[in-house]
């Protein structure tokens, strides 16, 4: 019986260390919301956020800061240090995207050709769109 307490005692601070995360870390009390439906799809997206960091424990590495001790072999990441190295993931994952297709030139001129055709040239003066009449002039 008194086994069971102390583990429910210690397991409170897992609970109390992940809500604080959810709330400063991920943004949890961010958004102004108005609506319960609101509030329902903004607490489902701090779970997914929350359980994408969880399932990428295996893919970062530990980018520990500088008065951090190292990581003891064998311990898994905290969700706190998988978001500190989640950006550097996009370099292992593969890529779905196919490589780009060669472009082809395009209808114009090929290089080192000269032009055969000259630029049509005009005469330099005011144009109208109005035809030139003697008649209409007052």
């Amino acid at each position: 019986m008194a086994m069971d307490t102390w583990r429910a005692f210690l397991r409170r601070f897992d609970l109390e260390h992940t809500f604080r995360m959810l709330k400063q870390t991920l943004g949890g009390t961010k958004p102004k919301i108005r609506h319960p439906e609101a509030a329902d799809r903004w607490t489902w997206l701090i779970v997914v956020a929350y359980t994408q960091l969880r399932l990428a424990r295996d893919l970062t590495d530990h980018i520990r800061r500088p008065w951090e001790p190292r990581q003891q072999a064998g311990r898994p990441l905290t969700p706190a240090q998988v978001h500190r190295g989640y950006r550097n993931i996009h370099r292992k994952l593969p890529v779905p995207a196919r490589a780009p297709k060669p472009s082809r030139p395009g209808p114009g001129r090929p290089p080192g050709r000269k032009n055969r055709r000259q630029a049509p040239r005009h005469n330099v003066g005011k144009h109208t769109n109005q035809p030139h009449d003697e008649r209409t002039r007052g």
